[in-house]
This record gives C-alpha cells, sequence and structure tokens, in this order.
C-alpha cells in the first residue's frame, strides 16, 4: 500500500518483521554452522579448514542466488510471490539440517541458497515498492527496515546457544525453521498492506533526449507529492550503469566492514582487556544499529524540513569517510597497545576495550549510511521492470566484499596498527572516489 505526506505505511512495518524473523532464522544457522560439522557426536568431526571451507563456499552462492531470484520475480514470480518461495525453501533447508547426515546437509545447503535467492532481493525491492516514485521517504525506510535486519541478528545466536545448550543442535536448527515460518506467516497474514507494482510494458515508450537533456540537471524535488521526475527521463542503461559504479565502490566498503566477523573479533579475543570471548563482540555492532537508527532518521528528517538534506550518494561519500575513520581509532589504539609492549611478541598486548566499542559505534554510522542507502538508490535508480534484477545485483558486490575479507590473512603476518591503518586508507580513499564521481553518478540519476 503507498502513502503520502510524512508517514510510513503499515506495509513497512510488516516487512519490518518479516526480514526480522528471516534474518533471525539465517543467523541463527550461520552460529550454528562451522561448530555442527566440527563437532564429532552431534555432526561428523570435520577439521577446521574443511568447515570453513564449505562455509566460505555456501556464504558466496548465497550472494549470489539474489542475481536470478531478482530477474526471476521481475519477469515471471513478482515480488511477494518470489519471498514466499524463498521462504519456503528456507524452512525447509533448516529442517533437512536436523537430519544428522552428510548428504542432507548438502541439499540443506541447496535449499537455503534458492531460498536466499528468492527472499532477500525481492523483500527489498518490495520496500521501496510502498512508496511513490521519487519519494524523499524511501532513505528513512530503509534504515528502519535494516534495523529489523539487526534485531534479528543480534537475538538469533543467543537463542541458538541457549537451545542448543538444553536440547541440541539438531533442535536448535528446527528453531531457526520455526522464525521461518513466523516469517512467511506474517507476510501472508498482512499482505493486503503489500501491493505488487503494475507490470511494465512490454516495450518502452520512445525517449525524448531533447527533454532530457533540458531536464537532467533539475536539482531535487523540496515536495513530498509524487509526480514527474527527473529521473524517468535517463536512458534505463544508463541509470543501471551508474549503479553498477556504486556496486563497484561499495565493495570495498563490505571488505573492511565484514572484518568484524574475524580480525576485529580476534582484537576483541586477544588484545581488549575484559573477561568475556570476544564472540560477544559481534552483538556491538547491531546494538548499536538499534541505537543509532532513529536519532539517524531524525536527523534526516530535521535536514529535510530544512531543504538540506543530502542526495542518497552524498550520504554514501559520508558513510564511506565514517568507515575509515573507525579503523583510525583502531590503529591508534593498536599504537598505544604496541607502545606497551616489553617482550619479544609485538601482538602481546591489551588495551580497554572502549577503543572497540568507540571503533563500532562509528562504524555503525557508516553502515547506516551505506548499506540501507544503498538498497534505498537501487529502489529509487532501477527501472520498474528491472528492480529485482538490480537489487539482486547489490547483494553479488555484497557477496565479492564478503570474499575480499580474506585480507584478514595479513593479521597476523603485519603489525595490528598496520593492519588497522591499511582498511582504514581503503575506505578513505573510496570515498574520495565516489566524492569525484558525485556529478556524474547526479547527472544519471537526477533528484535522487
Amino acid at each position: 500500500m503507498t502513502q503520502s505526506g510524512d508517514r510510513h505505511p503499515k506495509g513497512l512495518y510488516v516487512l519490518f518483521a518479516t526480514e526480522m524473523w528471516e534474518r533471525f532464522s539465517f543467523y541463527s544457522m550461520i552460529a550454528l554452522f562451522t561448530l555442527y560439522l566440527r563437532d564429532p557426536v552431534e555432526g561428523f568431526g570435520w577439521e577446521a579448514k574443511d568447515a570453513t571451507t564449505l562455509y566460505a563456499n555456501y556464504i558466496m552462492f548465497v550472494y549470489l542466488s539474489p542475481l536470478i531470484g531478482g530477474w526471476l520475480a521481475d519477469k515471471f514470480l513478482g515480488y511477494r510471490r518470489a519471498v514466499m518461495i524463498g521462504g519456503f525453501f528456507f524452512m525447509a533447508g533448516h529442517l533437512l539440517l536436523s537430519i544428522q547426515s552428510l548428504p542432507v546437509v548438502y541439499l540443506a545447503l541447496a535449499c537455503l541458497v534458492i531460498g536466499n535467492g528468492f527472499f532477500k532481493p525481492n523483500v527489498s525491492t518490495m520496500v521501496g515498492n510502498l512508496y511513490p516514485e521519487g519519494s524523499h521517504l524511501k532513505d528513512r525506510a530503509y534504515n528502519i527496515f535494516y534495523m529489523g535486519i539487526n534485531i534479528g541478528a543480534a537475538a538469533a545466536p543467543i537463542v541458538a546457544e541457549v537451545v542448543k545448550a538444553y536440547f541440541g543442535v539438531h533442535v536448535a536448527f528446527a528453531v531457526a525453521a520455526f522464525g521461518m515460518l513466523i516469517s512467511v506467516w506474517i507476510l501472508w497474514q498482512f499482505k493486503r498492506y503489500i501491493e505488487e507494482p503494475a507490470p511494465a510494458p512490454a516495450k518502452p515508450a520512445e525517449f525524448d533526449f531533447e527533454k532530457a537533456l533540458a531536464t537532467v540537471d533539475v536539482p531535487p524535488p523540496t515536495s513530498s507529492k509524487p509526480g514527474p521526475q527527473a529521473i524517468d527521463l535517463v536512458p534505463d542503461n544508463r541509470r543501471m550503469g551508474a549503479l553498477v559504479v556504486i556496486y563497484l565502490v561499495v565493495i570495498v566498503f563490505w571488505m573492511v566492514f565484514h572484518q568484524n566477523g574475524s580480525t576485529m573479533t580476534y582484537w576483541a579475543d586477544e588484545n581488549t582487556a575484559w573477561n568475556v570471548s570476544g564472540t560477544l563482540s559481534n552483538f556491538i555492532n547491531p546494538a548499536w544499529v538499534i541505537l543509532l537508527t532513529f536519532p539517524l532518521v531524525g536527523f534526516w528528517k530535521w535536514l529535510d524540513s530544512k531543504g538540506m538534506e543530502p542526495a542518497t550518494p552524498t550520504k554514501m561519500v559520508f558513510g564511506m569517510i565514517f568507515t575509515g575513520l573507525a579503523f583510525l581509532i583502531l590503529f591508534v589504539a593498536a599504537k598505544v597497545g604496541e607502545a606497551s609492549v616489553t617482550g619479544a611478541d609485538p601482538y602481546a598486548f591489551e588495551v580497554s576495550p572502549l577503543w572497540l566499542v568507540g571503533a563500532y559505534g562509528v562504524l555503525t554510522l557508516g553502515e547506516l549510511m551505506l548499506s540501507p542507502m544503498g538498497l534505498s538508490l537501487v529502489s529509487k535508480v532501477a527501472p520498474v521492470s528491472k528492480r529485482g534484477l538490480m537489487m539482486g545485483g547489490w547483494f553479488v558486490a555484497t557477496g565479492i566484499g564478503n570474499k575480499l575479507t580474506q585480507i584478514g590473512v595479513f593479521w597476523t603476518q603485519w603489525l595490528h596498527s598496520t593492519f588497522w591503518l591499511m582498511l582504514a586508507v581503503a575506505a578513505l580513499i573510496m570515498s574520495v572516489v565516489l566524492f569525484f564521481l558525485l556529478k556524474p553518478l547526479k547527472k544519471a540519476m537526477p533528484g535522487i
């Protein structure tokens, strides 16, 4: 159901809950899977390297499959139907994992890859479709939607660990399937709040180049009322090309950001002075997302009331800057720690965990200006008939960035300060690149 004015439609909260429970299901499996493979009693007693290899391959295909799922939704299925299909594949995959059989594990992973391909790009596309073209509320909507992702991600490992401790890992996988059932039920029960867009015409209307040239530099509209937008006059291939440029830039963001699952966890476990496992550090980021989302949404709203809200690509520039600054904080922390080393081991130091908590806070600001903004940008710029495909492209870029997190192999080869500095410089360089690309990008996506 679309909306007007400054209120978000009820459909946003339906999709918020749908995605929250899907992410609960997804991250429950993630929290359990490699430990399950290595468990000699409930699992298969695999070596760590073998479990890690299978997990890495699974994640790679998870982020490649949305490209196909998005295209199928665009062409044949529709977004809501595709999401429902994805949900059932997810449930099947998690239920299969509750059976201790190696061939069944591979079948389960195939189901989960297919499920994610149908679910992930299309539920994100549905959020944007709730709003009229040109709506200034889309950025804020994706920030709110993104918080649902992180609530699910934060709850999942806690519930999974408790269920595993009391009932075993196979029951924990079944609980993940139950979470997915709730997700699908919510979408079905409240589907009346979500409208599918009208199908695009088989042949696009003739493009008026003279009119496009006259309007391509039109500034962003000051009114939230839907109406003809300058971007509609930009050829589809130019708009899609601009999105691909964005994808290439943010690959670096994902490479840097997803150190939170590896080197930042090692840092928490080995180089911070606290009494808990580094596993706890994985809760810091979702906690910051929950704390910062509504203040940031309020800030964008206040800027909009003053006519000063930046365009989405500009927000992404600031996102890359904050990402770089986060790792500069860790660089300083590492220098402080390294200066305190008295023995031969340059890694034998501990610093206050507040360095890590602060770095995560700044990193989360960068994340909130990049990840949900990217989803919003795809929704606003991609041609209506190709939104699912282009949303899938965003997740492919995410997958490539995840693969590049293997840069973490230098964690034990370089000083920690050098490693953090390298990540900071990479992010800041890409912020400069994106800044200089703003002018041509804004011409390809005017009014965004």
